[in-house]
């Protein structure tokens, strides 16, 4: 394939490979706990950090981390503590966030929207070698809290009170799985954009719940997904020169209508899906 030949796409698809294990990863357990749109609350917030970093004139990655994961403990406390409901907090992280980061690039040294169109809707060929190690780093993360602490989290995402009763620590849990979603959205703002990231958080999940029994069939179908839409959108994306995010959530999307249409084929045939819930992990 000439595109390996490039340096440029070398990274875009390592990129992809990061982003298409971390994203549905996490988004199992947003989707299990009903959260399914919380990337989209954090994507809408880390717009500020990126707008920040353009600001301080620093990476912008690192002011995204900061920000997203801060916004993400704050909804979290919110909902643990009851003094607002879950989609109230949610709504402040998506209207907050998105004029946060339109103000303050205004006021950067020669800052307009332009410089937000490639974090808002990905563009993945442009993935620099500086940002390849933190990629690779906050990717790492993730990856250690998600293997690490599966079944702790599944817990807490099934029945936070028989988790609580059970001794584990559901309120450090929950705050630590927000953290790890507000990395996992900053690790894909620059390959299927800030916009688009909760889709791919989500879709792979839900197409591999359509063809999957128990927790871990389901999470190693949803990352085995995520790559390949990853991959393939980006190698379709150089080569018909569209944007990547779109061409990967759209490639998710018929995945997932493909996984339904055979789910119903098996189901016609008698055989019955017994969904994530079926199993621990």
């Amino acid at each position: 394939m000439d595109l390996l030949n490039y340096a440029f796409m070398q990274r875009a698809l390592l990129a992809a490979v990061l982003v298409g294990i971390t994203a549905p990863a996490v988004g199992i357990f947003l989707v299990q706990r009903r959260q399914a749109i919380m990337g989209d609350g954090i994507g809408h917030v880390a717009l500020t950090g990126v707008a920040l970093g353009f600001l301080l004139q620093v990476s912008p990655v690192w002011t995204a981390v900061g920000v997203s994961v801060a916004g993400a403990i704050g909804m979290e406390l919110i909902r643990s503590y009851g003094k607002a409901r879950g989609d109230i907090a949610l709504a402040m992280l998506f209207y907050g966030g998105i004029s946060g980061g339109v103000m303050i690039i205004y006021l950067a040294p020669n800052g307009s929207n332009a410089n937000l169109t490639t974090y808002l809707f990905g563009s993945i060929s442009t993935v620099s070698p500086q940002d390849i190690p933190p990629m690779i780093a906050l990717a790492a993360f993730v990856l250690l809290v998600v293997l690490g602490l599966r079944r702790q989290l599944f817990a807490i995402c099934q029945d936070e009170e028989f988790a609580h009763v059970g001794g584990l620590p559901v309120r450090a849990l929950n705050l630590l799985l927000a953290v790890t979603a507000a990395v996992t959205v900053t690790v894909a703002m620059r390959a299927v954009g800030l916009l688009l990231v909760s889709a791919l958080m989500v879709i792979p999940v839900a197409a591999a719940q359509q063809v999957t029994r128990g927790f871990a069939w389901t999470l190693a179908v949803a990352v085995a997904v995520g790559v390949t839409v990853s991959l393939s959108g980006t190698v379709f994306s150089y080569y018909v020169d569209v944007p990547p995010g779109s061409s990967i959530v759209l490639a998710s999307m018929a995945v997932f209508l493909l996984f339904t249409a055979a789910a119903g084929r098996l189901r016609a045939a008698g055989w019955h899906n017994g969904g994530v819930r079926a199993r621990r992990p």
